[in-house]
């Protein structure tokens, strides 16, 4: 859309009014006139009206002489001078033009079109300083305000405009030698990539690159654009082609973008896996409850006299319970396992570990078989060392502490010292809190790996070996108890991986008495069992017998609802919550209707808790027959 152009505003500075009015006839049709008898007046005119384009000046006048004025002039405003003079002062006008100070000058008595052309003239070049001048500064405005890196070069890579901020540029701004060639306005590990999309730009007319830039601050990520402009043009209008023509750059940081789509991915990931955790979870919970369970009864059975067969129950209920100890780990994802925040006297962990720690540590590892010692180094946790207690989940934080000696362990199959280390924190950054160091001599990690150690399922251990479970584990039970982990780590070095923990406060109160003795008598019950496997319904029966109740097992909670509307009396109903037929939830829903003071324990391989009532205790599988009795127990008090 073209703009119209308004009328041009023209000053008239003469000591004679009759010519004032002559030049007023002779221009007032195309322009808005204002007109002075006085230099001085003039100029204050030009101060109030920064819209004058033309000062038309006679050059002897009695206070001012008109060069003199048009001089002064320059100085406040922008109009462009046109000096009527007779012949006797043509070296004024001769000095005058030599300043600058005008652009055209007449002869008096004037040729009325030739005057009234120059200042046409005069008007359009003054319109045209001022577009230029407005597209300087909206430019300038733009390239400033814009958060994004603006640099305009000429084909060779020659910066010709940009609002980058740089050593160089401050340099070369200070009137230092600079640069020429645009690849010195960036960083060395972005300059070749800024070469290449030039040359890329030139052939395709564009380029677009994602790029990360290591920073001492982490990655940096620039979405770098580069376009070939229609400019500069021939002298028929036409644009040149594009490898003659002037190219634009544009480096968009998008750091924090990359930052949340990488949360958000990682969130997707989660979800993802929650979903397959729950598919799966419970069919291989009810597996480990039957396998374990098995096992621990038959080894009850089964006469201790021959070692050879103990050492079989033994290497079977513990691969049992690894199994378990990794279902556990891997539906944290899904549903985070809540933290029990506790005091934690970290002095007293570290050594209460150290035997499972050194066992552990001199087992065969899961990658290349037997691994050479490794020894555990304790020297910088003395007994009396002076640490806040740290507000934590206990348990958690031994499984945390022991898989990263395993992984030091892992990372030096030639053996060496794992040195645990304990100190307060003394910088402004970890004040308040409490470090936890597990180092190691080994193989250490390059970058790229170390910035992918906490994501889920990333090991760097050989296929078959890890799960990539642990440090992610590690990760989530630390943010969710208002910790965190920080990792040092470089090729041929080592690693030292650190939690920073929160210091107990002195009013966080100490931890709270333990639960009632579950060994206490119940009494003989009479126990209404549920459960559609019957190789856990088997094993569940035989654990309850063992403690002296009378069970009635059934597969389905139609049968729960079929036994008590026969008349039949329990003391306890025992429910599966996912069952094919009448799941465990809704059979307690009309349990709480029909016999709404019957205690129900519900026992889950993995299923949501929700809208189950608020008293509800929830027995996870698989589990031993001490958890059944705690959780029986635990389920009748909540009952009285």
């Amino acid at each position: 859309m073209t703009i119209p152009v308004s009328r041009s505003r023209i000053l008239l500075v003469d000591d004679e009014a009759e010519i004032l009015v002559a030049l007023t006839d002779l221009l007032e049709d195309e322009f808005d006139i204002l007109s002075s008898t006085d230099p001085l007046e003039a100029l204050n005119f030009l101060r109030q009206s920064p819209d004058i384009a033309v000062i038309v000046s006679d050059q002897r006048m009695p206070n001012m002489t008109g060069d003199v004025l048009l001089s002064k002039a320059r100085e406040i405003s922008d109009a462009r001078g046109i000096l009527l003079t007779g012949y006797a002062d043509l070296a004024a006008v001769v000095a005058a033009l030599n300043q600058g100070r005008i652009q055209f000058y007449a002869h008096k008595p004037w040729e009325s079109d030739s005057l009234r052309a120059m200042v046409r003239e005069v008007a359009a070049h003054h319109r045209l300083e001022r577009a230029l001048k407005t597209e300087r500064v909206l430019l300038h405005g733009a390239m400033q305000a814009l958060p994004l890196g603006l640099v305009f070069t000429d084909p060779q890579g020659h910066v010709l405009r940009h609002n980058l901020s740089c050593q160089e540029a401050h340099d070369a701004a200070a009137g230092a030698t600079g640069y020429r060639d645009e690849a010195g306005l960036y960083p060395a590990a972005l300059a070749s990539q800024i070469v290449a999309m030039r040359e890329e730009t030139a052939k395709e007319g564009e380029s677009t690159r994602l790029v990360c830039e290591e920073t001492q601050d982490g990655p940096r990520w620039h979405d770098i654009i580069r376009r070939a402009l229609p400019w500069p043009c021939t002298a028929a209008g036409e644009a040149l082609p594009v490898a003659q023509r002037w190219q634009l750059s544009l480096d968009r940081d998008v750091t924090e973008r990359i930052a949340m789509e990488a949360h958000l991915r990682q969130d997707d990931k989660m979800h993802a896996l929650g979903t397959l955790a729950g598919g799966i979870a419970h069919d291989f919970n009810n597996l480990l409850t039957a396998m374990l369970g098995s096992l621990e009864l038959l080894q009850d059975m089964t006469p201790r006299s021959d070692p050879t067969v103990s050492r079989l129950f033994d290497n079977a209920l513990d691969s049992a319970r690894r199994g378990t100890v990794l279902t556990r780990r891997l539906l944290e994802f899904g549903r985070p396992k809540p933290v029990a925040l506790r005091p934690v006297s970290l002095v007293d962990l570290v050594w209460s570990m150290r035997d499972l720690i050194n066992q552990s540590l001199n087992r065969p590892s899961d990658l290349k078989g037997e691994t050479a010692r490794c020894t555990l180094d304790l020297s910088q946790v003395p007994h009396d060392l002076d640490v806040p207690p740290v507000l934590s989940d206990s348990g958690q934080l031994e499984m945390a502490l022991l898989n990263l000696c395993i992984n030091a362990r892992d990372a030096m199959p030639q053996g060496g010292p794992i040195t645990v280390t304990l100190a307060a924190g003394d910088a402004a950054s970890d004040e308040g809190c409490v470090m936890l160091s597990v180092a190691d001599v080994g193989s250490g990690m390059p970058p790229e790996i170390a910035r992918r150690i906490f994501e889920p399922f990333f090991t760097t251990k050989g296929l078959g070996s890890g799960t990539g479970l642990g440090l992610s584990t590690i990760y989530g039970f630390l943010k969710r108890s208002g910790g965190d982990i920080r990792v040092e780590t470089a090729p041929g070095v080592g690693t030292r991986m650190t939690l920073i923990l929160p210091a107990c406060r002195n009013d966080v109160p100490e931890d709270a008495p333990g639960p009632a003795d579950t060994q206490a008598r119940t009494g003989k019950l009479r126990i209404l069992l549920a459960d559609d496997e019957p190789g856990v319904r088997l094993v569940t029966e035989q654990f309850l017998a063992q403690s002296g109740h009378e069970v009635v097992g059934v597969p389905d909670g139609k049968d729960v609802i079929a036994a008590l509307s026969r008349g039949e009396r329990f003391d306890l109903v025992v429910l599966d919550l996912l069952m094919p037929g009448m799941g465990g939830r809704e059979c307690g829903q009309a349990l709480a209707l029909s016999h709404p003071g019957l205690p129900v324990l519900y026992v889950s391989g993995y299923a949501d808790p929700d809208n189950l009532p608020a008293d509800a205790f929830i027995l996870g599988k698989p589990f031993t027959p001490q958890d059944l009795r705690e959780a029986i127990a635990a389920t009748l008090r909540g009952r009285h």
